[in-house]
């Protein structure tokens, strides 16, 4: 079946402002600036009439899209969409030794090493495979019009996943808070028809 999805990430925490690391383990909530995001989001796409709310189990993309909800499109939470496992760095701010972890990630997995991961963290193999288990299921749900609520690291690889491009391209993708993909779907094919858009966020003051 064929069928419009809006992919969105969250909007913006208190731990974003401050850099602080997140991934999964932390289920931070929206601040003020992130309930304005989701507001400003909710305003300009209230009208495509959504058939169905899908989130991450975190409570930031729940936050986000809880003006949808509260209309009451129905609304399921997916695990495999919460984001990726930033192990020991979680709930932390940048140093050194983070710096030095994350880059050699990144050059792993730009030669193709998908296994590397930090310390205690997920591999991008493990993120990807568990993405994949939420998109196979995307393509099987009845829906025509679906508003999915994720974070930056899965949405990238998410991207990818739906491109069909190598997980080494997934930094090629940009996420910004409450930032939209738009995605087509017809049997067996995904095309992004809109990248990262934030044109929603213009009335907000920076």
């Amino acid at each position: 079946m064929e069928k419009t999805i809006y992919i969105i990430r969250h909007g913006e925490t208190e731990l974003n402002k401050n850099r602080i690391i997140q991934g999964s383990g932390i289920d931070s909530s929206l601040n003020d600036t992130g309930r304005q995001q989701a507001d400003a989001f909710f305003h300009q796409y209230a009208n495509i009439g959504f058939d169905v709310v899908l989130t991450s189990g975190l409570k930031r993309t729940h936050e986000t899209v809880a003006p949808f909800i509260n209309e009451g499109v129905p609304w399921e939470q997916f695990v495999e969409i919460n984001e990726m496992s930033w192990g020991i760095y979680e709930g932390k701010s940048s140093t050194p030794d983070l710096k030095i972890d994350y880059d050699a990630m990144l050059t792993a997995w730009k030669v193709g090493d998908y296994s590397a991961r930090i310390p205690e963290g997920e591999s991008a193999k493990e993120l990807a495979d568990r993405l994949l288990i939420f998109i196979n299921h995307l393509k099987e749900r009845p829906e025509e019009k679906i508003l999915v609520c994720s974070h930056g690291r899965a949405m990238r690889c998410m991207m990818a996943l739906l491109e069909n491009k190598p997980l080494s391209d997934m930094d090629q993708f940009h996420h910004s808070n409450t930032g939209l993909y738009l995605v087509d779907y017809s049997p067996d094919q995904f095309v992004l028809k809109i990248k990262n858009d934030i044109s929603h966020l213009t009335s907000l003051v920076s």
